[in-house]
């Protein structure tokens, strides 16, 4: 009898627990999402891609070295060029501990280091011209429309993001990027209009 008595007081204890209703069931509650204001959404899925004002191109990247103390301390130095291909264009160096981070740098410094440049027709030069700067000479010469842009790395990318199509050119002296970029540039800033060439020749 007693063994009895206590198998259904353990059945009377038990039961409730079966019969209890779960907390974290949720089916009485209307549905995520007829919540005020609609369910979540990716913002970036509706937005447009945007469209950037200047193409960018890593030109050179030199690792370089500075001895302390306690030794040598290790950064990266990245050459960039930026350009609109419709007559305007910069350049910078960016150093830091990392390559994007000087990457970064150099970008931004570019942006704020920019040129103009005037095209003629079949976007070319308006006449031919030599940049110098220190022991490098760049001679840059206009093409017929087809030619191209006949250049080495440095000065291919500085004309390519100008809008420079047709072109040749020939660099002298010194083959250090950074002195390329320059003379190259000191070469386009120099260049004159077609009407300032014919009063600088007299014929106008």
């Amino acid at each position: 009898m007693e063994e009895n008595k206590v198998i259904e007081t353990v059945e009377e204890t038990a039961a409730p627990a079966e019969t209890a209703p779960a907390t974290h069931e949720r089916h009485d509650r209307r549905p995520r999402g007829d919540r005020k204001g609609g369910p979540r959404r990716n913002d970036r899925r509706g937005r447009e891609p945007e469209v950037k004002e200047f193409e960018e191109r890593v030109v050179f990247i030199n690792r370089v070295s500075k001895t302390v103390k306690g030794g040598r301390r290790m950064k990266f130095t990245a050459l960039v060029v930026v350009g609109d291909r419709k007559g305007r264009y910069g350049f910078a160096l960016g150093k830091a501990a990392e390559v994007p981070d000087a990457i970064k740098k150099a970008t931004e410094a570019a942006k704020k280091n920019i040129h103009h440049i005037k095209l003629v027709k079949g976007k070319t030069l308006s006449h031919e011209v030599v940049g110098q700067f220190g022991a490098c000479n760049v001679y840059l010469k206009p093409a017929p429309e087809g030619t191209g842009v006949i250049a080495g790395g440095p000065v291919r990318a500085i004309l390519e993001l100008a809008g420079v199509a047709n072109v040749c050119s020939k660099v002298y002296g010194s083959r250090a990027p950074i002195n390329v970029i320059r003379a190259t540039s000191q070469g386009l800033d120099s260049l004159k209009s077609y009407k300032e060439m014919k009063v600088l020749r007299g014929k106008e």
